[in-house]
């Protein structure tokens, strides 16, 4: 028990190591330093703002809070995944020097991407506030959708960490593919606009699902219904439990090819 409570306690102080090494490394340098994940949702916001209901003219109600909040949450899941399939190549040299717990690395990562999600949320609020949309007792689910979108991200994450360590084409393949995925989720349309032969496309979409409900109990102030939530939770638990087999059935082999 005490070698159990030791190995944890050893883990969540490397855990919380690489979380500050990674946050001092990001803004380093910067003269505005964390404001940037304040500022890029904003920065960015107002240019797809301007292009899509200028340009395409979407009839969507506030639609700069209805495009921020998808924005800020596909951000947390790339972000999160992206570092994630990388953490174990880029951390090479500890490995192969130290035995320590490989599943550490990808959980950092996306424990990083919640750290700078949670930082963007304060352009969320400022936005919200503009549009003097208040919040209703709904946005205290926003844990609940955070754990979903976590475990998601987590599963994917490991997913990929561990095959791009035998393949490192995916990480070039998965940058594509999550541009694609950018488009193939409703962040800056209405779902509406979609052809009847897509709609099933969409629904098999597990981002489509996690933006929808963050819209709901930011934006239009709505429960989730159970069903929603059971979808939620049906697609991160699914990823979630096939990244951890995956990453533990490769894991002994990592040192060979990292």
């Amino acid at each position: 028990m005490g070698f159990i409570k030791g190995e944890l306690s050893r883990d969540w102080f490397i855990l919380r190591s690489l979380v500050s090494k990674d946050f001092k490394l990001k803004y380093r340098r910067s003269v505005l330093g964390v404001l940037w994940s304040v500022l890029n949702p904003l920065l960015m916001m107002a240019v797809l703002t301007a292009v899509f209901s200028t340009i395409f003219r979407f009839n969507i109600e506030n639609f700069p809070l209805y495009l921020i909040l998808g924005q800020t949450l596909f951000t947390f899941m790339t972000d999160a995944t992206s570092s994630a399939m990388s953490s174990i190549v880029d951390s090479a040299t500890l490995i192969k020097k130290i035995r320590i717990n490989k599943f550490i690395f990808p959980l950092e990562k996306v424990v990083f991407a919640l750290v700078n999600f949670c930082i963007s949320l304060i352009a969320v609020v400022a936005v919200m506030v503009f549009f003097n949309i208040v919040p209703t007792v709904n946005i205290l689910l926003l844990p609940v959708l955070l754990a979903y979108v976590f475990m998601f991200s987590l599963g994917i994450g490991l997913l990929l960490a561990a095959l791009s360590v035998f393949f490192r084409d995916i990480m070039h393949l998965w940058s594509v593919f999550t541009t694609a995925w950018t488009y193939a989720t409703p962040l800056f349309y209405p779902v509406e606009i979609l052809p009847s032969w897509a709609v099933p496309i969409m629904d098999a979409n597990p981002m489509y699902y996690y933006v929808t409900y963050f819209r709901e109990i930011a934006l239009w102030g709505n429960t989730p219904s159970l069903e929603q939530n059971l979808i939620c939770f049906g697609f991160a638990a699914v990823f979630l439990i096939l990244g951890i087999v995956v990453f533990r059935s490769q894991q002994k082999k990592f040192i060979l090819y990292v």
